[in-house]
């Protein structure tokens, strides 16, 4: 019999109804203000996915034995972030009110805010756990409050001070790592802290939003991206805090900022391949298949 041709990860091939995870995808980088190419990250890591197994020597674990279903990308406006966020923000509530994990594949940064909006809705205690190169905490960037730029900044307008906790941080204004000093959690070039912090929130039954701005790797490794920083943590860094943080009570987690075209050797793609798949793995072995919601 013949059926259509729906490209998926590796491995998230369950139904809607029977999964305990859904992944799904926001394609926008309209506010990228470097190199653009981040819309195309969800898709390139579904196809290029097949070029991995499905299990994981790292964790002794196999994406068969997860109940995901893979959603797709979404269709977002590209003229306003606004209406995309919203859509972001829709899609995240949806799957959070049938009881499944929210995982999304951006697109820029920028799509965070919208599944922080709805994941705080649920969890109203909720502290956002941030890996990137960059602060992302400017209250504008030319005149725009809705940046990649500033995304962790409209997060804190959200949540308030002592909330987010930001892990590799090596790029930013002046003016971000004053405002981080005052009301962030900042951590700077590594991951230093990280286990002391998931401790604590997890003792502490907090629930947590994980965002992971590939741009964290160092960019020897994952060139691919937008706005490359060097000086970034290793592979085998990134995945030894996933396996970290995922400890936590996570209620949710996006992956983000892989631009594929700006790596022509397709290394920075595989890397991101390989990030998801062991996120996804982490997730699901910390509860045994009963996520965090």
């Amino acid at each position: 019999m013949l059926y259509p041709n729906i490209e998926t990860f590796i491995g998230c091939e369950s139904s809607y109804e029977e999964a305990d995870m859904v992944l799904y995808g926001a394609p926008f980088d309209s506010t990228t203000s470097y190199r653009p190419g981040a819309r195309f990250g969800p898709a390139a890591i579904r196809h290029e996915s097949y070029g991995l197994e499905t299990f994981s020597p790292y964790q002794e674990a196999d994406l068969c034995d997860c109940r995901v279903f893979d959603s797709g990308d979404m269709e977002l406006c590209f003229g306003s972030s606004e209406a995309a966020l919203a859509d972001i923000e829709a899609r995240a509530e949806q799957i959070l009110s049938d009881g499944k994990f929210p995982l999304l594949l951006g697109g820029e940064h920028l799509v965070t805010l919208g599944a922080v909006r709805a994941v705080l809705k649920r969890h109203p205690d909720l502290h956002i756990i941030h890996f990137d190169a960059h602060a992302d905490l400017r209250d504008d960037y030319l005149g725009a409050g809705l940046s990649h730029a500033c995304v962790l900044r409209r997060c804190h307008d959200l949540m308030g001070d002592g909330r987010i906790h930001q892990f590799c941080i090596r790029s930013g204004d002046r003016s971000e790592f004053e405002f981080a000093k005052q009301h962030t959690d900042m951590h700077r070039f590594d991951f230093s802290g990280l286990e002391e912090l998931t401790k604590r929130l997890a003792k502490a039954g907090t629930p947590v939003y994980l965002t992971i701005d590939l741009d964290c790797l160092d960019p020897s490794c994952f060139p691919g991206t937008g706005t490359p920083e060097a000086g970034g943590v290793s592979f085998m860094e990134l995945l030894n805090a996933i396996r970290t943080v995922t400890k936590a009570n996570i209620a949710g987690a996006d992956i983000n900022e892989l631009a594929p075209m700006l790596d022509a050797s397709g290394v920075s793609t595989a890397a991101a391949c390989k990030v998801l798949r062991e996120l996804i793995l982490a997730l699901n072995i910390r509860d045994e298949g009963r996520l965090y919601r």
